[in-house]
């Protein structure tokens, strides 16, 4: 399991400061939510941890390592992404699947999708009939083919209608519950109760509150989220 350890990382972008000297650890086998008002540098922050962006100053390690040493690539095989909005990439789910794994084997793909709630059925099913739940199991699935030590998970429901946000979430909360490292960006309260242990506040990019869920007056009724 891997551990995050930021020290004084900041990103300004455009001369305007996005996130200012933000200093934590993200503990392995958890799930740490990175909470707070909108424009406050939750993404921005998420993004940094397989170098979507990098910080302007400051370092960001992974297992002690600073992340600016590690190939990119072999980075997010380390650190996988599930997005806002499914985007399905090949034609079929199978080949989704095998996107990052190409020779991902038939029975391994009708494990994974069995994993996120997708019936052996659907393995050949072409990517473009899956309906919007469907496709943001599909993308978990892909995300998890390559063996991710942590997934970031940016608002993963809040483009999905309330029964597939619902079902996409539980699925979520099962890998979670088996050990998973993830980082989560939710605006929901409730979500982050559901699916967190712990929880970092950002507040004009400054981090303001952070540890277990259940102590974060942001995420309990004082501020909300």
């Amino acid at each position: 399991m891997s551990r995050f350890d930021l020290r004084e990382v900041s990103v300004r972008r455009d001369g305007h400061l996005i996130i200012d000297r933000v200093s934590a650890t993200i503990a392995p086998g958890r799930c740490t939510a990175l909470v707070g008002p909108s424009g406050a540098g939750k993404s921005t922050l998420l993004r940094l941890f397989n170098r979507l962006d990098d910080p302007t100053s400051g370092t960001l390690l992974l297992d002690g390592a600073e992340l600016d040493t590690l190939d990119v690539l072999e980075l997010r095989r380390r650190v996988g992404l599930v997005g806002q909005r499914p985007v399905m990439v090949a034609a079929t789910v199978i080949e989704e699947l095998r996107t990052g794994a190409p020779e991902l084997e038939r029975g391994r793909a009708v494990e994974l999708l069995a994993r996120v709630g997708i019936a052996q059925a659907l393995v050949d099913r072409p990517s473009a009939g899956l309906s919007g739940g469907e496709a943001q199991r599909v993308c978990l699935a892909r995300a998890l083919a390559v063996e991710p030590e942590v997934l970031l998970l940016d608002e993963p429901t809040s483009a999905l209608d309330p029964e597939a946000a619902k079902a996409v979430e539980e699925t979520l909360c099962g890998l979670l519950g088996d050990g998973l490292t993830a980082i989560l960006v939710s605006h929901s309260a409730e979500q982050v109760r559901r699916m967190a242990d712990d929880a970092l506040v950002l507040q004009g990019g400054r981090l303001v509150e952070s540890g277990p869920v259940r102590e974060i007056a942001y995420v309990n009724g004082v501020g909300g989220v």
